[in-house]
């Protein structure tokens, strides 16, 4: 259970769960723009968008690309249900790159508007995943 200034934080998707512990903020990335949870936040339910989930503890961050998926904020606790989450250190670059390249080629090829949407979500979730790399290099999470 969280104490009184920390929040409870548990990140899960179908597959696995990713994270289960405290934290003293949570930043999220709303489909609206990010989101920073602290202790003694209002409940809340959002929907997310693609982007860096940030679960910070003692000035220790761990980093996370989630895609889309839920937010649920209730007493001091934080629930993430991602369609798809992985750890920073799980993202291979290299492929996040090809895949950002091969949408945008295809995008400028696209000859329908639900083609189009659905490569300008791709794009998206690639250039995201790149941010969460870029992000957790910088705080020194990964190399």
């Amino acid at each position: 259970m969280a104490t009184r200034n920390t929040l409870h934080v548990e990140v899960v998707t179908a597959e696995r769960e990713l994270y289960n512990g405290e934290a003293d903020i949570v930043d999220a990335p709303g489909s609206e723009g990010q989101l920073g949870i602290l202790p003694e936040h209002a409940p809340l339910l959002a929907l997310l968008g693609p982007g860096p989930l940030q679960i910070k503890l003692h000035g220790e961050d761990n980093i996370f690309f989630v895609s889309s998926g839920f937010l649920e904020v209730s007493h001091d606790r934080v629930t993430i249900l991602a369609d798809t989450a992985e750890h920073a250190a799980e993202i291979d670059q290299a492929r996040a790159e090809a895949a950002r390249r091969r949408a945008q080629e295809h995008l400028e090829e696209a000859r329908s508007n639900t083609e189009r949407a659905e490569l300008q979500a791709a794009l998206l979730r690639a250039i995201s995943r790149l941010k969460v790399v870029e992000l957790a290099r910088r705080s020194g999470r990964i190399r």
